[in-house]
């Protein structure tokens, strides 16, 4: 799948957490090429704004937030605003996350906390929020971005792996309950990424047995596009060296 304008993404509006850089920017960049409005949603404003002006300089099409996953009236505020300024939303992409590498009686309760809200709460707060949105439009989709780590483990990352074995199973959870309503639910099970999520916490990474993760971001395009008779729940990507899944 190329970057070329999609017809069936044109005209409709999708926000990307942890859109500032790495897979969610990549995600931004490859939505807004098909002809789709952004709002970039990052906890970090400087990041989020410059992504969005990237995207479009003229804020018609693409436009930042800066807020909270974890915390409810963050996430009741952010879609206020978005409700004003666009109203309506075809979807979301819960793709916010963080992590630890720690042996678990070495992690500080409040670190793995906040690792669980993040990740895992986050993504309840934001699929809360749209889904009357969604329902009320009569259809839309929730994309949620896992990971290998929700389907195997490696020693050092208990709360990750914790958050994302729980993103997965809150995921296949919403297909069921949503479809109903006409709201696609998808996650991507993604490996290892070329991103500073890697890069910036593990300097001597083989960034060869790592993925580009404009790569990722087609796939959720894909998931994305699909005909309206047609959802996919769950789709692996994964880098031809990766390492976390046999």
């Amino acid at each position: 799948m190329t970057d070329a304008p999609d017809a069936s993404l044109q005209g409709k509006t999708f926000l990307v957490t942890g859109g500032g850089r790495g897979l969610g920017a990549a995600i931004c960049q490859n939505l807004s090429a098909a002809g789709a409005s952004l709002v970039v949603a990052d906890v970090d404003e400087t990041l989020a704004r410059n992504c969005a002006e990237k995207l479009d300089a003229s804020g018609e099409r693409a436009y930042s937030l800066s807020f909270d996953v974890a915390e409810p009236a963050a996430v009741r505020s952010a879609f206020e605003q978005v409700r004003e300024r666009s109203g309506r939303l075809d979807g979301i992409v819960n793709n916010a996350a963080i992590d630890i590498t720690l042996p678990v009686d070495e992690v500080e309760t409040e670190r793995w906390h906040r690792v669980l809200m993040v990740n895992l709460y986050g993504p309840y707060l934001m699929s809360h929020a749209v889904v009357p949105m969604l329902k009320a439009q009569g259809g839309g989709h929730i994309v949620n971005i896992a990971s290998t780590a929700s389907k195997r483990a490696w020693p050092n990352a208990s709360a990750y792996h914790a958050t994302k074995w729980g993103l997965l199973g809150f995921s296949h959870a919403l297909h069921a309950e949503l479809r109903p309503h006409g709201i696609k639910v998808s996650a991507i099970v993604a490996g290892g990424m070329r991103t500073p999520f890697l890069l910036d916490r593990f300097a001597d990474i083989d960034q060869s047995t790592l993925q580009d993760p404009a790569n990722v971001a087609r796939a959720v395009r894909f998931v994305l596009t699909q005909p309206e008779e047609t959802v996919i729940p769950e789709v692996m990507v994964l880098p031809m060296k990766e390492t976390s899944w046999p």
